[in-house]
């Protein structure tokens, strides 16, 4: 019997439909069939380069705090080394030499603005870190133990004679509170959250006495320093990123400080900052080393430097014979004699000493008197690419 053209095409597609839906129900019955298994917080990732997230824009619409009445300008310009607390505006003039370490603490400063006007504030005579620290802008607890912290701070065309440091729960990851903290799985929130944010420093110029010019410490967000120059000499480096901070920006700046045998820029567990178009004079210590800094001072550290952008930076080297990279990925990767004092735990550098630092990416960079070897990486999620070589 002869059956039409129409019915045996018919009859032909739907052997082909039910087998297309049999092999995916097989498919979704060995999804379903095997038991979900918990994320591995520190399993290294398979997926190729991703664009990272934009730094989240600033919410708050802190005004600026007004302007500082005659008393303050009286005190800054008074001969003497104590430390002058700020919750207003200034402008100082070219010929102002300011000898007191300046302070903006708490919510209280937010919105301050201090403009040197080309004015000096020179700390550098003092004999410890903390006197030579020029301006401070960090959080503070109030009567009820919680923090508060200062927003909107902006700081710019002063001469710094000294350092700058920025920071909530301590001046550094390595202090008590940031160890309690560092127990808990929200940590890195709780950092942030305490933190100083959106603190601005501009057409700066850091002369430092010995010491690191710029500290961004632990869960400072939106922090930037732009159109600046750091000179001086360091015992470490120039600007450090500390643990759990994030979306911070340095760009168009000149490095032209002298290290003793650090890299200039320290990225150590700070993720989805933007380092761009600065210029990097003799390197040869190293430019720019990302990693986790596992352990140290007891303290887990939970954020993974990834998501960070180094690009349009220049590197010009001298002379050598030893030179260190000028951009290394995963610097460290458990290296450290201290990455086994932090308490057995599941976050962070606990579980694993490795610095991770993956989906970063390192473009459009160039290196003069250098070779494309100074570019150090050893994971492919990072996207490397379009990096200049002269004169090497």
């Amino acid at each position: 019997m002869m059956y039409p053209t129409k019915t045996i095409s018919l009859f032909l597609a739907s052997l082909i439909l039910a087998s297309c839906q049999s092999d995916l129900a097989m498919v979704a019955d060995a999804a379903f069939s095997e038991p979900p298994r918990p994320p591995i917080e520190q399993q290294p990732v398979s997926e190729q380069p991703a664009v990272p997230p934009a730094p989240a824009p600033a919410t708050d619409k802190t005004d600026p705090r007004p302007a500082c009445g005659a008393d303050v300008h009286a005190k800054l310009k008074a001969p003497g080394t104590n430390a002058v607390s700020l919750d207003c505006s200034i402008r100082l003039s070219s010929a102002d030499v300011i000898t007191h370490p300046l302070v903006f603490e708490g919510a209280a400063a937010s919105g301050s603005v201090l403009d040197c006007g080309g004015g000096t504030i020179d700390v550098s005579a003092g004999t410890s870190r903390k006197q030579k620290t020029a301006v401070a802008v960090r959080s503070s607890k109030n009567g009820s133990g919680a923090w508060s912290a200062p927003s909107n701070v902006t700081i710019r065309n002063c001469r710094i004679n000294g350092f700058a440091r920025i920071y909530g729960l301590g001046e550094n990851a390595n202090g008590e509170i940031m160890k309690a903290s560092s127990l808990n799985a929200n940590h890195t929130a709780f950092a942030q959250a305490s933190a100083p944010k959106n603190v601005r420093l501009e057409n700066v110029t850091f002369n430092a006495p010995e010491g690191i010019p710029l500290y961004i410490g632990p869960g400072v967000t939106g922090a930037a320093l732009v159109d600046s120059r750091i000179d001086g000499k360091s015992t470490s480096v120039a600007v450090y990123l500390d643990a759990e901070s994030a979306n911070n920006t340095i760009s168009n700046n000149v490095f032209a400080i002298t290290t003793e045998n650090r890299e200039l820029i320290a990225i150590d567990g700070s993720a989805n900052n933007r380092i761009a178009n600065n210029t990097f004079e003799r390197p040869e210590n190293g430019g720019i080393f990302v990693y986790r800094n596992c352990g140290e001072g007891g303290v887990i550290r939970h954020q993974k430097p990834q998501f960070n952008q180094i690009t349009g930076n220049t590197f010009r080297y001298g002379p050598a014979f030893l030179t260190q990279p000028a951009v290394w990925l995963n610097s460290r990767n458990g290296n450290r004699s201290y990455c086994s004092d932090e308490p057995a735990s599941p976050f962070g550098s606990s579980a694993s000493n490795l610095d991770f630092a993956q989906r970063n990416i390192v473009r459009n960079n160039k290196l003069e008197g250098g070779s494309e070897a100074l570019i150090r990486n050893d994971d492919f999620t990072n996207d490397i690419g379009a990096n200049a070589v002269t004169g090497g």
